[in-house]
């Protein structure tokens, strides 16, 4: 395992391999949906250069529509329809399972989310898997005490634990006791091309338009967003915040829509499926969260071209380096959102040189075919030790 444990960036990871046979890589997941770690993970499967990786889906769910229309075609697929990890589905699942890997033979387990490593990962040891993986792109901010010992309960079987950042290794590290040379930094990527032929950012027009791409969970913090708005129109009449995204908070926050008295200046648009041609109409984009791992949304931002402000949690610091590509602003501080708002519509030549500058840094560090090789020279080195 020393070549894995390498520091980022490194040449164990990052440099090329000459390539064999192709490594057989099995990813679990409990659905598929358009969420954020969902979505970086089709991504994946899509991108990954069939010669030297060779992808399969399990899916411990899966059995809804929307996870069904969204399976890539190109991979073989399992659904377990398990729900619930105490039950007798679960136990005839795990008999499926063992017959699907004695069937496609994995070299490595890529296992995300918590049920879905609860129930894979001491399978796969116990089943012969080479290596097995686990995932946790974000800063734990979900975790109890449960969490932790369960963590804890499938540590011994994990060879290596995959995060985007290294704020992320740090809370692995500190949360669930991984050694700090188990846990590997490999961020995620963004497809440029959808983001092609975009004009930059006017806030020199009369209508300044704000947008923000979110789940509507409580993390994201769109009540402070809409507290922002209701400070920021008094300054600005005319602007108007629009966010692209559903969740269960999206009654709360209607109600609080009505009560702070926003109005068609401040719109809830429900899920966007073309996030793309949603930013089209943004000047400013905005990322409120409360914590992030490495945000998807702000590399779209970035992407696009957009004027981005950012809150100080996360990645976002290096995605966005202040005052190059954006402005980086405390979290927990809506007045801060509000300042930084009004100083891009105040100098929109400056807010423009921000788009732009965050586009070169997108295309350069994050296309999605610097993720396809940061992954197979990972998958190449941990399964040659």
């Amino acid at each position: 395992m020393s070549a894995l444990l390498a520091p980022r960036r490194s040449v164990a990871i990052n440099a090329p391999v000459p390539v064999e046979n192709p490594v057989r890589v099995c990813f679990m997941i409990d659905r598929l949906s358009r969420a954020g770690t969902e979505t970086q993970l089709l991504a994946l499967i899509r991108e990954l250069d069939r010669s030297r990786v060779q992808p399969s889906l399990v899916l411990l769910d899966g059995e809804d529509d929307l996870s069904r229309a969204l399976e890539p075609a190109d991979c073989p697929i399992i659904r377990l329809g398990v729900r619930r990890l105490f039950s007798m589905t679960a136990a005839r699942a795990a008999s499926q399972l063992r017959a699907f890997w004695r069937e496609h033979r994995p070299d490595v387990l890529q296992a995300y989310f918590l049920d879905a490593a609860y129930f894979g990962v001491p399978l796969a040891k116990l089943s012969g898997v080479k290596r097995v993986v686990r995932v946790r792109n974000n800063l734990g901010y979900w975790m109890n005490g449960k969490h932790r010992v369960l963590g804890r309960c499938v540590r011994p079987f994990v060879d290596a634990v995959l995060t985007n950042t290294a704020s992320g290794k740090q809370a692995l590290i500190e949360q669930e006791r991984h050694r700090s040379e188990q846990v590997v930094v490999l961020e995620n990527g963004v497809d440029t091309s959808r983001f092609n032929r975009f004009m930059f950012p006017d806030t020199s027009k009369p209508r300044v338009r704000v947008g923000c791409v979110a789940n509507l969970r409580p993390v994201k913090n769109i009540d402070g967003l809409m507290r922002v708005a209701k400070a920021t129109l008094e300054r600005f009449p005319k602007m108007v915040f629009e966010v692209a995204g559903d969740g269960e908070q999206r009654p709360e926050l209607e109600r609080l829509h009505a009560e702070l008295g926003l109005g068609d200046r401040f719109k809830l648009r429900g899920s966007v499926t073309d996030v793309a041609a949603f930013l089209r109409t943004i000047d400013i984009a905005v990322l409120p969260s409360h914590s992030e791992g490495m945000s998807n949304s702000l590399l779209e931002y970035m992407a696009a071209g957009r004027a981005v402000i950012a809150t100080d949690v996360g990645a976002n610091a290096q995605l966005v380096r202040h005052g190059k590509d954006g402005l980086v602003v405390p979290a927990g501080e809506p007045e801060s959102i509000a300042d930084a708002i009004g100083e891009l519509v105040a100098n929109p030549m400056r807010a423009a040189a921000y788009g732009s500058s965050a586009r070169r840094r997108a295309e350069a560090e994050y296309s999605r075919d610097a993720m396809r090789h940061r992954f197979e020279n990972f998958y190449r080195t941990i399964t040659a030790n």
